[in-house]
């Protein structure tokens, strides 16, 4: 009796061994495809998406060193390593948002961390208070450091009271973000001095409307990688047709070196004054408020719930920014509302892509020749860029409004109040300036404003007393209203 030998291959399971895997509930199903958010692009793509988040970014960047170095008056060397010590702990704290770090750190979706505009009067009234110049740093650095502590102990709980910040909250302040922004963005493209002679000039606001133009164009007609890079196409654009126009200056980049750290306390031992350190502590509260309203925005337009836990690990990161800051001469970072007007422009997902601007933070603020490269960009081509990118934040704003329940609520009064006391100050920025310096640091900002005034309304229309009228959130949908 022959026997055959059949040739060696995968063993068929029997079907004995298919009974006994379904009843263990072992079956093979097919692989779960990731989220868009947690999506790796190739190499050359990621770069350049990570590019165009630098360069919308850069220039709100640098401009709080600029500002804060400027009023107090510091030496072009100083204010150079401010802005250093600025781009690489933005790096640090946006690669820590986009990758995470455990269970402790990062709210892993594509947010860009820089540095807040509103610390900017806190820091230069604290020094001016406490000897002027940079005798006044060590104070700020102090109170900054003591700040980033603080956000770090109570970035859980605060992520944990998010209840309170429903659509009707997020939206009003993510609008707040954007429109009182886009007065920053201007200045960019007109001047800062209104009696200049070089104000406003012609050939500036074309230039601008020239960059809005073709971002419109290239995201309209581009197809792909194209239409999603039409913001870095339209500023390089843009960047070229200035060159005659001797709007781009590369002078400074000769003269920056190729590698420089900023020491920590340059300017001294940091010192501690209670009245400096509550501002601060109060700034890193509207400082979450802020990274809260951006990042529910970003949620929203990845299509991700936001939970608690993300959020508390994201506002984590905004108080490791500040102890960062207080550290190595920086300042404190929120989530960068241009850049979440990118992420809904280009409908661009991958946090990933965020983490590569992180890694080129990192190399700008290592290497001040390669930061004053992207410094010469011109500030026409920058702002008109950006202008659109703070309108796109409003305009998430709106679709986040747009969840709200209106009919039998006092809602709409209370949008309308919080942005008539918030965009005050952004049309008449002097208009406290006879009131004391505390109500200056907290009225003045039309943000740090519109967080209290909507946050307080919504508690007495909505929260207390609630139970004798129907809730305006619940009749609205199933979901609880972002979870912000």
């Amino acid at each position: 009796m022959q026997m055959r030998f059949l040739p060696k291959g995968p063993a068929r399971p029997s079907r004995k061994s298919e009974i006994d895997a379904a009843a263990d509930g072992v079956v093979d199903k097919p692989p779960i495809p990731p989220h868009p958010v947690d999506e790796i692009p190739r190499p050359p793509r990621l770069l350049l998406l990570g590019l165009q988040h630098l360069a919308i970014m850069y220039a709100g960047a640098v401009a709080v060193p600029l500002l804060v170095g400027g009023a107090l008056k510091l030496p072009a060397h100083t204010i150079g390593l401010l802005v250093n010590a600025d781009l690489l702990v933005s790096g640090i704290v946006t690669i820590i948002q986009a990758v995470g770090v455990g269970r402790i750190l990062g709210v892993r979706l594509p947010v860009v961390a820089g540095a807040t505009f509103t610390v900017v009067s806190p820091m230069i009234l604290i020094a001016q208070q406490f000897g002027g110049g940079e005798a006044g740093l060590p104070t700020v650095y102090g109170a900054i450091l003591v700040s980033g502590v603080f956000g770090l102990i109570i970035a859980r709980f605060f992520a944990m009271v998010v209840r309170f910040f429903p659509p009707l909250v997020s939206g009003c302040v993510i609008c707040v973000i954007g429109l009182s922004l886009i007065g920053a963005d201007a200045g960019l493209i007109a001047g800062d001095d209104p009696k200049a002679a070089d104000y406003g000039q012609v050939s500036h606001v074309a230039l601008a409307g020239l960059v809005i133009a073709l971002i419109v164009v290239i995201h309209r007609f581009g197809r792909g990688l194209v239409s999603q890079l039409a913001v870095l196409l339209s500023v390089a654009i843009g960047t070229l047709v200035a060159v005659p126009t001797h709007l781009v200056d590369m002078s400074a980049v000769g003269s920056s070196g190729w590698f420089a750290v900023s020491k920590p306390f340059i300017f001294g031992a940091p010192e501690f004054h209670l009245g400096a350190i509550i501002s601060m502590c109060v700034v890193m509260l509207v400082t979450f408020t802020e990274s809260t309203a951006d990042m529910v925005a970003v949620a929203e337009m990845v299509d991700k719930e936001l939970e608690p836990g993300d959020l508390g690990r994201g506002l984590a990161a905004d108080g490791l920014s500040a102890v960062l800051a207080g550290f190595m001469n920086s300042f404190p970072d929120t989530a960068f509302a241009e850049n979440v007007g990118l992420v809904g422009l280009t409908g661009v997902r991958s946090r990933w892509v965020v983490a590569a601007c992180g890694g080129m933070l990192v190399a700008l603020g290592l290497v001040p020749k390669v930061g004053s490269v992207v410094a010469a960009l011109p500030g026409p081509v920058v702002g008109g860029a950006a202008t659109v990118m703070f309108a796109m934040v409003t305009a998430v704003g709106l679709r986040v409004l747009h969840k709200v329940q209106f009919e039998g609520t006092s809602n709409m009064l209370i949008i309308a109040v919080t942005l008539s006391v918030a965009l005050l100050p952004a049309v008449a920025p002097n208009i406290y300036t006879k009131f004391p310096t505390d109500f200056q640091m907290i009225a003045g900002s039309p943000i740090t404003s519109a967080v209290i005034v909507v946050f307080v309304l919504n508690l007495v229309f909505n929260h207390w007393g609630a139970g004798r009228r129907p809730a305006p959130e619940t009749a609205h949908s199933a979901e609880p209203a972002p979870r912000t």
